[in-house]
């Protein structure tokens, strides 16, 4: 601040993650953009929280305090499924655990409010967007109140943050008061007895109960959130919570144009941790990042335990091929550059342009997948301006030391298929051009209704592309490999649907290093499931894995391990099937031996 010669900062953002001035951090990319609109902007990057003077050390800021748990949810940044403690943080210096706070949002808003009186503080991001409203917390087992409520802000931005900050900021510095604020697109207020129009969502009293009444209403309340997330349709939602307390949640923000997009994604970061972490090894989330593109924002996969398209909306945005060229260069030129970007890619690598008509126009349809459970008939699959991107990249490449650009984002192998002829090509390129010697995919299941709760089509399709994906590479002389990704525990999954999984990973031989154990997050169709016991699409029942359930689902897919034998042998017994331990193919235990 002496150097600039700055007396004050205008906005002060803290944030449990460390600071790279990287796009790819939530940090980083609100700070320049409201650098971009002339404001100036302090960081105060994972603060001692316990001590009140750490957010004094920028002075009080002219407008407000930002505040954001960072790239990650703290509590999924802290604790595995299984509730245990990580030893690591990616987003932290030197991937060391400890930086931030459980619960980080209530921490820092508490913090500044001590150090502060009558400071507008606002709060966005992952942990804040999710937990918007009433909101299941597995690692306390309960309901809790809106945050917003909970934290004592003064606003909450959900979703993708660049359009509501840019107007509250215009508006905070042209007088007006945090209090009036009260109607932005992609904002939650906090009210007394709502006025006008809107959606009443079931009351927090109403949806905290463990009984079959408040578990429906549970899941009525996430599913008209849910409808009234499209952008262009969304009305007003509101929510009282205990006593007299309102939450009021403005419609969605509209998408940004391809224009804004090129432009926020050039501003002038570093691109780079700040130089305070370098003693500590820097920070290792940079490690793939620093030499990555973001090609496109908003997924229509419809997945349901992925929380992007509740935070980034189902309507995608792509980049121009111009911005992306741009940014390739700029990479060349850092510092550590060794010829190649890791990944051009997005929540899902091929979704790179809208797909139908409503989607071009920032929208999409709020009572309808894409996807699944079939494809919509309105869906125009299209890969064509993709391959002319990554084509236009490999050109300028091979004169700017560029020597591979590899795709690393996940992609849908299913929406291939639904693109003829580009669709095929996409795949010949991709295992010619852009895999580094493994290709991960998420086929998720094998078994029908538990890619049914999915939100995920058949595996019929995933055996078809993984026959393709081994020709072509075998045609091409290329020794690559798919790297399929599967979820134990799911709702939806039963032991008996466990066992078939791991018949499934033996005949394919393929023995998976990693299992991601369903974690229920907030934000997840899934974790509605997990809560109430019911798919909210249809409000019809559906199984649920216990703890001593997920546990042995989890031992079923590494049943190779010797440490395993016990709990399959267990799973086994449960599921009917003790016919299966001896040897051959439908074996899942040797010979012998059926657990203890």
């Amino acid at each position: 601040m002496d150097k600039r010669g700055w007396e004050y900062c205008d906005f002060i953002f803290v944030s449990g993650d460390a600071y790279a001035d990287h796009p790819a951090f939530a940090l980083a990319l609100v700070s320049r953009v409201l650098e971009d609109e002339g404001y100036k902007v302090g960081i105060i990057p994972q603060p001692d929280w316990k001590n009140k003077a750490s957010y004094m050390v920028l002075g009080r800021p002219r407008l407000a305090f930002l505040v954001g748990a960072g790239n990650m949810d703290s509590m999924v940044a802290h604790y595995t499924a299984a509730k245990k403690p990580r030893s690591e943080d990616a987003y932290s210096p030197g991937g060391k655990a400890g930086f931030r706070p459980d619960r980080a949002i209530l921490t820092y808003v508490g913090g500044i409010r001590g150090a502060y009186k009558n400071i507008p503080v606002i709060i966005g991001g992952i942990e804040a967007g999710l937990r918007r409203f009433a909101h299941y917390d597995y690692w306390s087992n309960q309901v809790r109140r809106s945050i917003l409520l909970d934290s004592k802000a003064d606003l909450l931005v959900y979703g993708m943050g660049e359009r509501p900050i840019r107007e509250i900021a215009r508006r905070l510095h042209a007088g007006e008061g945090i209090a009036a604020i009260r109607d932005v697109r992609g904002t939650c207020v906090r009210s007394s007895p709502p006025q006008g129009p809107g959606i009443r969502l079931p009351d927090y009293e109403a949806v905290r109960g463990k009984d079959p009444d408040s578990l429906q209403q549970y899941a009525e309340h996430f599913m008209a959130q849910r409808l009234q997330a499209d952008p262009l349709s969304g009305k007003p939602l509101i929510e009282r919570s205990d006593g007299d307390r309102w939450v009021i949640q403005n419609p969605p923000a509209l998408p940004l144009t391809q224009g804004e997009f090129d432009r926020i994604y050039e501003l002038p970061y570093t691109r780079r941790a700040h130089p305070r972490y370098d003693a500590a090894g820097g920070i290792p989330a940079m490690n793939e990042m620093a030499f990555s593109l973001v090609s496109s924002r908003g997924c229509f996969g419809g997945c349901s335990f992925c929380a992007i398209t509740f935070h980034q909306g189902r309507a995608v945005t792509g980049r121009s091929p111009e911005s992306l060229l741009r940014e390739a260069k700029t990479l060349t030129r850092l510092q550590g550059f060794k010829g190649y970007i890791h990944d051009v890619g997005g929540p899902t690598a091929n979704f790179y342009r809208p797909p139908c008509t409503r989607q071009r126009q920032g929208g999409f349809c709020p009572d309808r997948e894409c996807l699944y459970p079939r494809p919509c008939p309105r869906l125009r699959a299209d890969h064509r301006d993709y391959l002319e991107t990554l084509k236009a990249l490999r050109n300028a490449g091979a004169k700017e030391g560029i020597q591979k650009i590899f795709i690393r984002s996940g992609i849908r192998f299913d929406y291939l298929y639904l693109d003829s002829p580009y669709g095929q090509e996409f795949l010949k390129t991709l295992c010619r051009w852009h895999v580094s010697g493994q290709l991960k995919v998420a086929p998720e299941h094998v078994s029908s209704p538990v890619l049914a709760a999915m939100g995920k089509g058949d595996h019929e399709t995933y055996t078809k592309f993984a026959k393709e994906y081994t020709a072509i590479n075998r045609a091409l002389g290329c020794k690559q490999y798919l790297v399929p990704y599967f979820i134990s525990g799911h709702p939806g999954s039963t032991l008996q649907d466990g066992v078939a999984l791991a018949l499934y990973l033996k005949k394919s031989r393929f023995i998976p290093n990693q299992v991601q154990d369903f974690y229920p997050t907030p934000g997840t169709l899934s974790t509605v499931m997990y809560r109430t016991g019911l798919d909210p699409r249809t409000m019809q029942p559906i199984p649920v894995p216990g703890e001593r359930e997920k546990r042995l689902q989890r031992a079923l897919v590494h049943f190779h391990k010797p440490e395993n034998r016990t709990l399959v042998g267990e799973a086994l017994r449960l599921a009917h099937r003790e016919a299966m331990p001896g040897p051959g193919p439908e074996s899942l235990l040797e010979s012998g031996s059926q657990g203890t």
